[in-house]
């Protein structure tokens, strides 16, 4: 069982729930925290636990310095997660988080404690070519500000906050970017046995939903598109709830099916 002590664990836990039919597990984008994915929790069943997990140098974690690179986050994240393996666990990841999403799930699947579902959004699919080839992360200040406000994932009164917490804030999103532009996946990965959901907007620059439509290639089992109105962060504000009610759909068209035969089928559906 968890140490279920708030102090003792690194996930922000909005609404435990002592018996869950199902846990959620949410990993949050470059430069995020667990708090930024709090709403999720007004559209999730009375029987599910959702965790948002902070990764270190944010949130509960903000003392701890950030990891050195993604494999020491994915490690560190799937270590988090097993404590907390004792029901069904569904995991999702927004961006970054898409990208610990998966190996994540792919390390559980090795421990024998496998997800019953894995939702990936604003990710390009493992084998598609990075679209942008200038590196984020080596942008000066007001470049990168611009580009993180095109995505939607900077409040517009960022340049409202005294110099040293804004300057903090960036170096932090510059890490997690570097992070991920240097992430790649081990070319030799098997498929994982878990449904994946792929979730994009409909108007994201960074993630073209024809981008996404390949992560059908990274499981044996079901794989399934949701396209949303919207960018990159297309959930943001009343979205949310929208987005909330999605996953609990997805997940909730794999549990009956566990002991059934697994099924390929892409399907794209406008929300």
């Amino acid at each position: 069982m968890p140490d279920l002590s708030p102090t003792m664990h690194p996930f922000v836990r909005p609404r435990p729930v002592e018996h869950p039919r199902v846990r959620l597990v949410v990993f949050h984008h470059a430069g995020g925290s667990a708090s930024s994915y709090f709403p999720l929790v007004h559209g999730m069943p009375d029987d599910w636990d959702l965790l948002l997990l902070d990764l270190p140098g944010r949130g509960k974690r903000h003392r701890s310095a950030p990891l050195p690179d993604m494999s020491t986050v994915i490690a560190t994240a799937a270590d988090d997660v097993s404590a907390w393996s004792d029901c069904p666990l569904a995991l999702f990841g927004h961006s970054m988080g898409g990208i610990i999403a998966v190996e994540v799930a792919r390390l559980l699947e090795r421990r024998a404690t496998a997800p019953v579902w894995l939702g990936v959004s604003g990710r390009i699919a493992p084998n598609q070519p990075v679209r942008f080839g200038a590196s984020l992360h080596e942008l000066p200040d007001e470049g990168l500000m611009s580009a993180l406000t095109a995505m939607g994932g900077m409040s517009a009164r960022m340049n409202e906050l005294p110099d040293g917490h804004r300057g903090r804030l960036l170096e932090l999103v510059r890490h997690d970017l570097r992070l991920v532009e240097r992430y790649r996946p081990d070319p030799a990965r098997a498929s994982l046995d878990v449904p994946i959901t792929a979730f994009v907007g409909a108007q994201d620059e960074w993630t073209p939903s024809s981008s996404t439509a390949d992560w059908a290639l990274e499981t044996s089992g079901n794989f399934r598109q949701r396209i949303f109105h919207g960018g990159h962060f297309y959930f943001v504000g009343q979205a949310f709830t929208d987005l909330s009610r999605a996953i609990v759909a997805e997940v909730h068209r794999c549990l009956p099916r566990a002991a059934e035969p697994e099924f390929k089928a892409t399907q794209k559906l406008a929300s």
